[in-house]
C-alpha cells in the first residue's frame, strides 16, 4: 500500500530519527487509495550513519534489523580497515553481525583473506560467498530463517543485489560489472528496498557506502577493538591513550608484531574522528541554548514594555 506521512507526524518530528525508514513498523491509517503514516513504533535496533557533509544529522540506514551483512569482496574491493569500520557500527546498532566475504570464485587461494578477516572481526562469524557456484549461498539463508530480517551493508560492487538474486532464485535486482579502469563498482543499487525471501525472511538491499561516517559508536569501539581493550587494562597508565607514554601494553604488542600497526592505527583514527564528532555536537548544543536564551530575552523585554504601556 502506498503511504504518506500525516501532518501531524511531519510537524511533531524533530529531525530524521522521527520519520519512518526502510524497516520500520508504524501505526497506518488505511485510506482510498493509500493510507497515512500516524506513528512510527520503537525500534529494536537501529543502523545508523551521520549524513554526508553534516556534523550530527542521522541518517538512519535501516531499523529492526536482527543481522547485519558486512560484505567484503574478496577482489580490489578488500579493505580490512573498512571491514573494522563497519563492524563499529554494526555493534552499535543493536543488531547482530556477520562479516561476508563475496566473489571467493575470483581467488585461486582465498585462506589469507579469510585468516585477516577473521582476525579483526573478533568473536564474529565469517561467511565466505560465490553467487556465481552457490557457495555459501544456503547458509546465508538459514541465518535469516524464522522470520528474522537482515540488511546488506558494503561499497558498491561487492555483490550485494547479486547475492540477493541467488537468495530469491530469480534476476530481482539489477547487477553491473564493476568498472574495469579502476575495478570500483557501479551503483546499480539507488535506494534501499525491504526484499522478501522464499521461505520467511527479509533482506533489507542498501546503495552502495565508501564513506561511512560515524555517529555515536563508543560502544561499537570498544566491542570492535575488544583486543585492544583488553590489551589496554595491562599498560602502566589507566589513561594510557596507546601513544608516546611508556608502559603501553598496546604498543609492545605491536613491536612484537602480535597486534598489526595498521590495526591500531584505524582505531586510533576512528577514536579521533568520535571524539570530534562529540565536540562539534557539544558546541552546536551550546550555540543552540545561547540562541534560545537571547530569543526568550527578547520575549521578556517585549513583555514587560507591553505593561508599560
Amino acid at each position: 500500500m502506498e503511504a504518506a506521512l500525516s501532518g501531524r507526524l511531519r510537524h511533531r518530528a524533530r529531525g530524521r530519527r522521527d520519520l519512518p525508514a526502510v524497516g520500520d513498523w508504524v501505526a497506518l491509517e488505511p485510506g482510498a487509495g493509500r493510507g497515512l503514516i500516524q506513528a512510527v513504533l520503537p525500534r529494536t535496533s537501529v543502523f545508523a550513519r551521520r549524513a554526508a557533509h553534516t556534523v550530527a544529522e542521522e541518517q538512519i540506514v535501516a531499523a529492526n534489523v536482527d543481522i547485519v551483512f558486512l560484505l567484503s569482496a574478496m577482489d580490489h574491493d578488500f579493505n580490512p580497515r573498512r571491514i573494522e569500520r563497519y563492524l563499529t557500527l554494526a555493534w552499535e546498532s543493536g543488531a547482530m553481525p556477520v562479516v561476508v566475504l563475496s566473489k571467493a570464485d575470483s581467488q585461486s587461494d582465498p585462506a589469507p583473506m579469510i585468516a585477516e578477516a577473521e582476525r579483526i572481526a573478533i568473536g564474529v562469524p565469517v561467511l565466505v560467498t560465490s553467487a556465481r557456484t552457490g557457495l555459501g549461498i544456503e547458509d546465508l539463508r538459514a541465518r535469516l530463517a524464522g522470520h528474522k530480517t537482515g540488511a546488506l551493508l558494503g561499497s558498491s560492487g561487492v555483490g550485494k543485489s547479486t547475492l540477493i538474486n541467488a537468495l530469491v532464485g530469480y534476476d530481482r535486482q539489477e547487477t553491473a560489472a564493476v568498472r574495469e579502469s579502476d575495478q570500483r563498482g557501479r551503483h546499480t543499487t539507488t535506494w534501499r528496498e525491504l526484499v522478501k525471501l522464499p521461505g520467511g525472511g527479509l533482506l533489507i538491499d542498501t546503495p552502495g557506502m565508501r564513506a561511512l561516517h560515524l555517529l555515536e559508536a563508543e560502544e561499537g569501539i570498544l566491542a570492535s577493538f575488544a583486543d585492544i581493550e583488553q590489551l589496554a587494562g595491562e599498560c602502566d597508565f589507566r589513561d594510557c591513550t596507546h601513544g608516546p607514554e611508556p608502559g603501553c601494553a598496546v604498543k609492545r604488542a605491536v613491536d612484537s608484531g602480535t597486534l598489526p600497526a595498521e590495526r591500531l592505527a584505524n582505531y586510533h583514527k576512528l577514536v579521533a574522528e568520535l571524539a570530534f564528532l562529540e565536540s562539534k555536537t557539544d558546541r552546536k548544543a551550546q550555540m543552540e541554548k545561547k540562541a534560545a536564551g537571547r530569543t526568550g530575552a527578547r520575549a521578556l523585554r517585549k513583555r514587560l514594555k507591553d505593561k508599560e504601556r
